[in-house]
């Protein structure tokens, strides 16, 4: 009898042991601008994306992916890799507020300005490699094995010396050479760059086999406002982009048979005809002066744009005269419809829904207008957008709504994942690979 109680602790012990977490590779593309109406309904809108079209089959989808405010490029992008709020990542535009035009146009390019840990680290920090092709914000990223990151100045040809310096030393040479091509600069957001990033992203697959990989490709979300959403045009490009994504898998397979692939997109799109140019009234109020060349001379209140969207920075935010004269004059603008605007938020409103808090207030555009880059105090505020498709809402509607797809060891088949909350995509992706993001604001998704 003692001789057999004996025999039984090691069975208790085991299972009183937690089970090792599944760790598996992941490769994660984005498409910027992919809606998931674009997938799901592909026949029926007349889009032949069969690569696409087997994670349904053969994977998890989500019928929708709510996303951030606001639903902007760079700041989407940072919630797919660290799963919080803009408000708390710190990427809250994809330009940072730049009154008098000191930074020329610059954008949230480097990694350091993310304040919580994104997935690379998280992955790092698990034993994985790690790699990128392109990602936005990720100049710099330490925690990187291979890294090409996102940048571009004025497309010059010094762009392409920008980058060999701040990617991974020799890493840009050594897949030229394996490639047969020079890499695509920064600036370049056409199919042509795509395809060019989709072979260097296969030749770092089979060189280097990194455990996680990001891809950011750009095209279809260029097409979309150039052309506008649901255009032959912007479907065209879709369809291209689908054989980058075959492409991708294949090598991936290949390198990892039981990796998990991802498809993520950082927002939908709305198709656009009015330009709204915010800045003539708070010239015309006094708040913004200019120079005689038309520059800004000086500022009390001006909007920093964001799309579909515009937070209204203060000089002096706890001014209560200043902040009582632009709420009045927002009001205004407001009341006419004519101006397309939906409404205007103050900061606690922004804060609940994880939006810059810097603004005094946020501007939301109704769908079909966008806010317009600065044109000088003649400009008209409203006029005709060469512009046809936009996001930077507001997150909720149903065409700002973004893209979830996955496949691979432990995930699903044929499995609807119903809405998902974009913040948690990441602890999904971290739990995939065994590792942890314990600041993410939203649970891991059930992929089995």
């Amino acid at each position: 009898m003692i001789l057999k109680n004996f025999a039984l602790i090691p069975l208790l012990l085991a299972s009183a042991v937690p089970a090792v977490a599944q760790a598996e590779p992941v490769l994660l593309i984005s498409i910027d601008g992919l809606r998931p109406g674009d997938v799901m309904e592909a026949e029926k809108r007349g889009l032949s994306i069969p690569n696409l079209r087997r994670f349904l089959t053969q994977g998890a989808h989500a019928s929708g992916v709510t996303g951030v405010l606001p639903t902007l490029t760079y700041p989407s992008h940072t919630t797919l890799m660290t799963g919080v709020a803009p408000a708390t990542h710190g990427i809250v535009a994809n330009n940072s507020f730049d009154p008098m035009g000191i930074n020329q146009g610059g954008w949230y390019w480097y990694a350091q300005d993310v304040k919580v840990p994104t997935l690379w680290q998280a992955a790092s920090k698990a034993g994985l490699t790690t790699g990128n092709i392109h990602w936005p914000v990720s100049v710099a990223a330490k925690e990187l094995n291979w890294n090409l990151p996102q940048i571009w100045r004025t497309g010059h040809a010094d762009d392409a010396k920008l980058l060999d310096a701040l990617a991974t030393p020799g890493l840009k040479g050594e897949l030229e050479t394996a490639v047969g091509q020079s890499y695509a600069m920064g600036i370049d957001e056409s199919l042509t760059g795509d395809q060019n990033r989709g072979r260097f992203a296969a030749a770092l697959i089979a060189k280097h086999k990194p455990e996680f990989l990001t891809v950011y490709l750009t095209a279809l979300d260029h097409e979309q406002h150039g052309v506008g959403p649901d255009t032959p045009q912007a479907k065209a490009v879709l369809e291209k982009i689908d054989a980058i994504v075959g492409d991708l898998i294949a090598a991936e397979q290949k390198a990892h048979p039981d990796a998990v692939i991802a498809v993520a997109s950082d927002h939908g799109f709305e198709a656009t005809h009015t330009g709204v140019n915010l800045f003539r009234p708070f010239i015309d109020a006094g708040l913004i002066t200019l120079d005689r060349d038309g520059k800004v001379a000086s500022w009390q209140a001006m909007p920093w744009i964001s799309g579909g969207s515009a937070a209204i920075m203060l000089a002096r935010p706890d001014d209560a005269v200043l902040t009582a004269r632009v709420r009045t004059l927002l009001d205004t603008l407001a009341a006419n419809p004519a101006n397309g605007i939906d409404r205007v938020a103050d900061r606690a409103e922004v804060a609940r829904l994880g939006g810059n808090p810097q603004p005094s207030f946020t501007i939301n555009l109704k769908p079909g207008f966008v806010t317009d880059i600065f044109r000088g105090a003649s400009a008209p505020v409203v006029a005709p957008t060469p512009v046809k498709g936009m996001h930077g809402y507001f997150p909720g509607p149903a065409n700002l709504q973004s893209t979830l797809l996955l496949m691979g060891k432990g995930v699903a088949k044929g499995k609807d994942l119903g809405r998902v909350d974009m913040r948690a995509i990441a602890p999904t992706l971290a739990k995939v690979m065994g590792a942890q993001l314990p600041d993410a604001q939203a649970k891991a998704i059930d992929l089995e």
